[in-house]
C-alpha cells in the first residue's frame, strides 16, 4: 500500500507540468482596436522624463515654395545676410578689437571676447556682415596656419 501511494504521488509530480501546461496553439484574445492605432494609447511618465511632442511633418517641396514669407521673414532675411569667410588680422584700436581684411577694409566686432584671443593674428571668420554699420557679427573665428 505503501508502495502504491508513492508510486501515484511520484506520477502526479512527473506529468503536473503537463496537467496544467496552456495549449501553445491557442492564440490570446485581444481587444478590438481600430487598424490606425499601434499599441496602448496610456504612457506612464517618470519624475525624470519629460514628455516631447511629436515632430509635426515637413510640407511636400511643392507646397512649401508656393508659401510667402511674411514681413518678419523679408526683414530678418535683410538684416541678417548669409554667412560669408573673411581672411584678415584682429588688431586692437583704442580700447576696441576690430578686423583688418587682407584688402585693407577695416571692420568693428560684434564679439569682444572671442576677438581678443586672437589679438594680432592672422584669423578666418565666419559670419555676416552689417554693411550700414560697418560692424561683423562673428559665427566662428579660426586661425590660420
Amino acid at each position: 500500500m505503501k508502495r502504491t501511494l508513492i508510486f501515484t504521488m511520484a506520477g502526479l509530480f512527473a506529468f503536473s507540468p503537463f496537467l496544467f501546461a496552456q495549449d501553445p496553439t491557442s492564440e490570446p484574445t485581444r481587444p478590438n482596436v481600430p487598424a490606425d492605432i499601434l499599441g496602448p494609447q496610456l504612457v506612464v511618465w517618470s519624475q525624470l522624463q519629460k514628455p516631447r511632442p511629436v515632430p509635426q511633418p515637413l510640407p511636400p517641396p511643392d507646397q512649401a515654395d508656393q508659401q510667402q514669407p511674411g514681413p518678419a521673414a523679408e526683414s530678418q532675411a535683410q538684416q541678417e545676410p548669409l554667412n560669408q569667410t573673411f581672411i584678415g588680422t584682429i588688431v586692437k584700436d583704442g580700447s576696441k578689437y576690430v578686423f583688418r581684411e587682407l584688402e585693407s577694409a577695416v571692420y568693428q566686432i560684434d564679439d569682444q571676447e572671442k576677438a581678443k584671443l586672437y589679438e594680432g593674428k592672422q584669423v578666418k571668420i565666419a559670419g555676416s556682415l552689417d554693411a550700414k554699420n560697418n560692424m561683423l557679427h562673428v559665427a566662428r573665428i579660426e586661425l590660420l596656419s
